[in-house]
């Protein structure tokens, strides 16, 4: 029993990690470029629906194309029903991905990892690095899945664990509450349907049992966005909670459809496993095409549901910084790391509501950015009078260098937040006060360098965290590539002066200012980088090695 439990687990761990791989390789390669199609299918529901289904496939997750929505919705840079329209693709992309995930590959296993393994090991480019990466992933997954048929397959052999699941065939309410734990502890339904679909295919799990498990993954995997975005803004609050109710309520009335024997599961094809996969496909399907033209209805419902706050706060939480972790160094350097995390977090919360401002001017927003601002100056103090008190106490070198780079880096995180809050906020209220706009392309330029900052941002945040050379080494890369890119952009912006573009003249301040912002805000955050590389010896005149 022991070996057999050990074999379940490791097939399911492998499976899980396989996910992760290709999402995360997809969002290092392609996370600007998925953002940027998002946000521009915003102007219309079909094909808000169409770019969330593809970019679900992409990242194999609904709930990570929930987390980019929200943070679009957040910043007021899409309406809550284009959102739900996202949603609901995305629901269907990833219904889409497990289906494909679960044909056999035949001799595609050994080419994946041959190919991926090339790339990733030999190409010095991060997006065929990351390419690579998500092969192996591919791979793995169908190896994961082998694996699963094959410690699946004494169960039907095995009396005691025929009547136990048989027990969840008789009960469909507790094996969908099964389904709906397990996709939330694992945070993945592609994982957890791929999981079920498989142990059904193999005679270890009843056809019924297996059914209302698939549809509690729904539920699981609409709560993880729900859970997830309970500290965010209410603007994105509305999407995700109205696509859980979408799919959890589809979910609970298509469970009560099999209590009832009111739903045949032989029009979905012949054998258990095609049967559980349809109705998942089914029920995806169904629950798009019919709620997709009701989704301004449902945004307004939303609306009225969760109103607007009084007062506006982007949130910092405690400090980190403890007194007594002074007289360990280690500890205390660690103390200082947590509140570095917490001061860049900060400035991200502050840099998307700024960029909001460019869309609609809201007051309260406006004070809720100055007075973070205020807390994060007051952050950068009481964090250089915290290692200004490591010096009572007899530093080696390593715990002086710490030291000193987490003093530099609360400088540079510090320089950043004052560009967000005094500059990109006047800058808004400009434009809002003076009633003029960008151009269309240049709306689409400023829109399109920020998906790329914020990108950085995170994988600075990332950085400090980790402390991953590989990560520190491309976003240092990134630096100079952010350069060049709001170089050209600037260049493209006099070209449209040039052409008499009304918008661009009566903008133009405003838009090379934003332009100019946006590089140092990213310039402040790879600097978290330059020490690990220093430290690893991918740096040489400051500048990246060759070898990296």
């Amino acid at each position: 029993m022991t070996a057999f439990l050990i074999q379940i687990a490791g097939a399911a761990a492998l499976l899980l990690w396989a996910v992760r791989l290709v999402r995360t390789g997809v969002e290092r390669a392609f996370a600007t470029q998925l953002r940027q199609g998002l946000r521009r299918a915003s102007d219309n529901r079909l094909l808000a629906a169409i770019s969330g289904l593809v970019s679900a496939m992409l990242l194999q997750s609904s709930t990570a194309v929930a987390m980019l929505v929200s943070n679009f919705a957040s910043k007021g840079a899409l309406s809550a029903a284009v959102g739900v329209a996202m949603l609901l693709g995305a629901d269907l992309g990833s219904a889409l991905v497990a289906q494909i995930l679960l044909a056999r590959p035949g001799i595609l296993v050994p080419a994946l990892l041959l190919v991926g393994v090339a790339l990733f090991l030999r190409s010095n480019q991060r997006k065929l690095r990351q390419t690579g990466r998500i092969l192996i992933g591919l791979a793995l997954i169908f190896v994961s899945l082998d694996m699963l048929r094959t410690a699946t397959a004494p169960i039907i052999q095995s009396d005691g664990a025929v009547a136990v699941l048989g027990y969840l065939d008789s009960d469909l309410l507790t094996a969908f509450l099964l389904g709906a734990v397990f996709a939330w502890v694992v945070h993945s339904s592609v994982a957890a349907i791929l999981l079920f679909v498989t142990m059904v295919a193999q005679g270890a799990l009843p056809p019924m049992a297996a059914m209302a498990m698939v549809l509690g993954a729904n539920l699981g995997g609409a709560m993880i966005a729900f859970v997830l975005t309970l500290a965010a803004d209410v603007r994105a609050r509305r999407i995700v909670s109205a696509n859980l109710a979408l799919r959890g309520g589809g979910a609970l009335a298509m469970l009560l459809a099999l209590n009832l024997d009111a739903l045949d599961p032989t029009w979905l094809g012949q054998g258990a496993a095609v049967q559980v996969m349809g109705l998942h496909l089914a029920f995806n399907l169904a629950l798009c095409l019919l709620a997709l033209p009701f989704v301004g209805l449902i945004a307004r419902m939303s609306k009225g549901v969760m109103r607007d706050p009084n007062v506006q706060s982007l949130g910092r939480g405690m400090s980190a910084l403890d007194p007594a972790a002074l007289e360990d160094p280690p500890r205390a350097l660690g103390c200082a790391a947590r509140e570095l995390l917490r001061m860049g977090e900060v400035i991200e919360k502050m840099l998307v509501a700024a960029m909001g401002l460019y869309e609609v001017w809201d007051d309260r927003v406006a004070s809720a950015i100055r007075d973070e601002d205020k807390a994060l100056r007051q952050m950068h103090l009481d964090l250089k009078l915290y290692l200004a008190g490591m010096n009572r106490h007899k530093l080696d070198d390593s715990a002086v260098n710490g030291a000193i780079e987490a003093s530099l880096m609360a400088a540079n995180l510090e320089a950043a937040a004052d560009q967000v809050a005094r500059k990109m906020t006047d800058l808004a209220r400009k434009l809002s006060h003076e009633g003029i706009s960008f151009s269309k392309s240049g709306k689409q330029e400023i829109d399109d360098f920020m998906d790329r900052i914020q990108a950085n941002v995170q994988l600075a945040l990332t950085v400090m965290m980790t402390r991953n050379p590989d990560d520190a080494r491309e976003l240092v890369a990134e630096k100079e590539s952010i350069r060049t890119a709001e170089q050209r952009l600037q260049s493209k912006h006099l070209t449209r002066l040039r052409e008499g573009v009304s918008e661009s003249i009566e903008t133009s301040a405003i838009h090379q200012e934003t332009l100019r912002i946006l590089k140092q805000v990213n310039t402040s955050f790879a600097m978290a980088g330059y020490p690990i590389l220093d430290e690893s010896g991918d740096l040489l005149s400051s500048r990246l090695s060759s070898q990296g």
